[in-house]
């Protein structure tokens, strides 16, 4: 059985989480409240509506800090009124076609907030062990499928990629320049789960395509992507930063499902379609798309490091995600459904 986050370690720690208002954000700060973290958060207000922040009352759990990661001011603000053990960077622009029509905001937000969280952290909070959450997409892909490793060279086509690898290299010259506090950087993506209503993400279509009664349009039905459950992937992040806090020397980290749950987007689509009751979907396709058609991770490293493994791997988080779809869509208490995933995923994720 795979290792779980330790709520002894968690219990009274002030921990500072960017992004809480976004989809993995508020599952991260749901969880972290219920293991007894003190968790300050960082981040716009949600930028969809509805979101998992506001149907879970995450709000109510933390203390919730709307602020701009671009403001150097703002973000040194929240920092010392943080005073944080740990610090979990997960705020970005995180869509890869909103990157291709907000570029520059996109490298602002992605590499110039980071910097500006690093810098107010020397200053206000030197000794908080960071972690900075980057992407599975931060390598050169060559589309052939092979499982990246963290000794293979970043890349990025568009400037969503382009900008998570550029945040790599910031955190490993910080590191460098900078020695001292715990910072590390991990790779994640291709997350699915329970509150994701963004743009141009598949389950999120998936689930308007249901309630509108109509097919879901996939771009790239032959691409494939490593899924996993949130939990599964915030499970990770959260063992990664007990190790650091701990003096572990792990400078990035991959968090991605075993080879065996790589599939295709169609796939993927077919499930949780069905799971849903569904009408299918149909291609249509995107002339000139950057985006990737094969990605995989190669986890060993964070397996053996932390050892972490998926609860939730292939069709059962798939289950786990329809199952709170449905759940919101026949009006239930959604706070409570996503306070249960997580409960039921500390008990064993059965």
């Amino acid at each position: 059985m795979s290792r779980l986050p330790d709520p002894a370690f968690w219990e009274g720690k002030r921990v500072l989480l960017t992004g809480q208002t976004g989809f993995k954000g508020s599952w991260a700060a749901l969880w972290l409240a219920s293991m007894g973290a003190k968790v300050q958060g960082l981040a716009l207000a949600p930028e969809t509506d509805p979101s998992h922040f506001d149907l879970a009352g995450v709000g109510s759990e933390i203390d919730n800090r709307l602020a701009n990661l671009r403001g150097p001011d703002e973000v040194a603000d929240a920092v010392i009124a943080a005073r944080p053990d740990l610090v979990l960077h997960m705020g970005a622009q995180a869509l890869v076609r909103r990157s291709l029509r907000e570029p520059v905001e996109t490298w602002k937000t992605n590499v110039s907030g980071t910097a500006n969280l690093l810098f107010a952290l020397r200053a206000h909070a030197p000794g908080a062990a960071v972690l900075v959450v980057t992407s599975d997409k931060v390598y050169r892909n060559d589309d052939t499928g092979r499982p990246f490793t963290e000794a293979d060279p970043l890349g990025g086509k568009d400037p969503y990629s382009a900008s998570k690898a550029a945040c790599e290299i910031l955190v490993a010259s910080w590191r460098a320049s900078f020695p001292g506090a715990p910072l590390a950087s991990v790779r994640a993506g291709n997350v699915i789960g329970g509150g994701d209503f963004a743009e141009s993400r598949i389950v999120p279509d998936i689930v308007r395509a249901v309630a509108a009664g109509e097919e879901v349009v996939l771009r790239h039905p032959e691409a494939t992507r490593p899924w996993q459950h949130v939990l599964d992937c915030l499970a990770g992040y959260f063992l990664h930063l007990e190790e650091l806090a701990g003096g572990a020397e792990l400078p990035a980290l991959n968090i991605g499902p075993a080879p065996e749950a790589v599939t295709t987007v169609a796939q993927a689509a077919e499930t949780i379609s069905g799971l849903l009751g569904g009408m299918g979907w149909r291609h249509e396709p995107v002339p000139g798309s950057v985006e990737a058609r094969a990605l995989a991770l190669d986890s060993a490293l964070a397996r053996r490091a932390l050892g972490w493994a998926e609860r939730l791997p292939g069709r059962k988080g798939l289950e786990w995600t329809a199952e709170w779809y449905r759940a919101w869509l026949r009006g239930a208490d959604m706070g409570a459904v996503s306070r249960g995933q997580i409960a039921a995923y500390m008990a064993g994720g059965d």
